[in-house]
């Protein structure tokens, strides 16, 4: 397979996802996944952990972002055109260089291994069945280049970008910077959200932080800038120069750590285990990062450089006006503010800012095609699916990903026809009516 033929649209998407679920349907087969959000997420919610379904489904506070990523889609209804010939259509589009099959990518989602082992080696052999970019979480439960080799093993050259939180040390963000250029990514994403978490109630209130336990920090154990701090500070707490850090402790209260299935920490002896947690609590992520930062970042990295959590229209020219080459629309899924504005409502109102200078891409809320005809429609360039391919994983490994945005995939194609399109570039606000 050439990779002109890995990335050229297929006409009929949609038909062709259908026929494949009809005919296994003969059989008596039916899908691994459920077709519809709901009952996508009721039976997640029963194959995972209590731990796994507060992180992953959880939000801030008492839930109202993740309501109004959901009344914000819903405030905009799909007006179809009839009696134009949509026998041939295309979803393809162009990100940074790359031709797309369809306007979507799998978004990062931290500490994966609470749905699955091995979650992002999972999530990025999906990705790289259907041939559209995984964001690498920096909270991944696999090294980059583990996952970077498992799509290269799918689909040489499968295209990936890296997320990256700005860290405390300044030399691990170059690390970082440098590790996601050598395994082939083809943008960062700077998360700018999550300069500290959030109030989540659901992982408080039976005391969970995954990242304290050494899930969904195998980006920095994995790293030689983070062993070398570590060690540094092992160092230190043997020779008294770090009182904070009791050895007793980190022999005692964090051998579950160490020893939870499918931890990092396992091959570490104590005290590496308990230091390599609390280094990266101390510095994965930097509250006073600021535009400085971001307008510096150029002289870093030579990738195209995405900002993760815009939702203000002054924060998306500010972005222009800094030469970033593009934004993420994103309230985190409504994990981080508790009765922020809901995504589709500030890509509404910052697209028409941004008018076309860099790319504008949307996450939080999005779960199916027609969503993303909708964000589309608003003036994204393409969509981020979050959890409903982490609800797949749960259900079904890489298959239940895969099958999981194939199917958001299958539905843009079918609305796009229904509603009068033939080609996702064609598609804008006349397609629709707020109500």
């Amino acid at each position: 397979m050439t990779d002109a033929d890995a990335v050229s649209p297929v006409p009929g998407a949609g038909r062709v996802r259908q026929n494949e679920i009809y005919t296994q349907g003969i059989h008596g087969r039916r899908p691994r996944v459920p077709t519809d959000h709901a009952e996508l997420e009721r039976r997640a919610r029963r194959a995972m952990s209590a731990r796994a379904w507060a992180y992953i489904a959880g939000g801030a506070g008492e839930g109202s972002t993740m309501t109004a990523n959901r009344v914000a889609l819903d405030r905009w209804a799909i007006v179809p055109r009839v009696l134009r010939d949509v026998s041939s259509r295309s979803l393809g589009i162009e990100l940074f260089g790359r031709q797309l099959p369809a306007p979507v990518l799998f978004s990062p989602v931290g500490a994966g291994a609470l749905a699955a082992p091995d979650a992002d080696v999972h999530i990025g052999h999906a990705a790289a069945e259907l041939g559209v970019p995984y964001i690498f979480s920096n909270q991944g439960s696999a090294p980059m280049e583990r996952v970077a080799a498992e799509m290269d093993g799918v689909r040489a050259g499968a295209p990936r970008w890296f997320q990256l939180y700005w860290s405390t040390d300044d030399d691990l963000v170059d690390s970082l910077l440098g590790r996601a250029e050598a395994m082939g990514a083809e943008a960062v994403a700077v998360t700018l959200d999550t300069t500290m978490l959030g109030w989540r109630p659901q992982d408080l209130n039976i005391g969970s932080l995954p990242f304290a336990r050494g899930e969904g920090i195998d980006q920095y154990t994995s790293d030689p800038r983070f062993r070398d701090i570590v060690a540094d500070r092992v160092k230190a707490a043997a020779t008294g120069e770090r009182p904070e850090i009791s050895l007793g402790a980190i022999k005692t209260l964090f051998s579950i750590a160490r020893n939870a299935p499918g931890s990092v920490l396992k091959n570490l002896r104590a005290p590496e285990p308990r230091v390599a947690v609390q280094t990266f609590l101390d510095i994965y992520s930097r509250p006073s990062l600021n535009w400085d930062d971001i307008s510096g970042l150029r002289e870093r990295t030579s990738l195209p450089i995405v900002l993760k959590g815009i939702l203000h229209p002054d924060d998306a020219r500010r972005a222009v006006d800094v030469g970033v080459d593009g934004i993420i629309v994103s309230n985190h899924g409504g994990r981080q503010i508790d009765g922020s504005i809901g995504s589709i409502d500030a890509l509404a109102a910052i697209a028409p800012v941004v008018d076309g200078r860099i790319k504008v891409l949307v996450d939080s809320g999005i779960h199916t095609g027609a969503d993303v005809f909708k964000a589309i429609a608003l003036g994204a360039d393409a969509a981020c699916i979050g959890r409903p391919h982490m609800y797949g994983l749960a259900l079904a490994g890489a298959d239940g990903a895969r099958d999981v945005v194939a199917n958001i995939i299958a539905e843009l194609d079918l609305t796009l026809g229904l509603a009068g399109y033939t080609s996702v570039a064609d598609v804008d606000r006349d397609a629709l009516q707020r109500v």
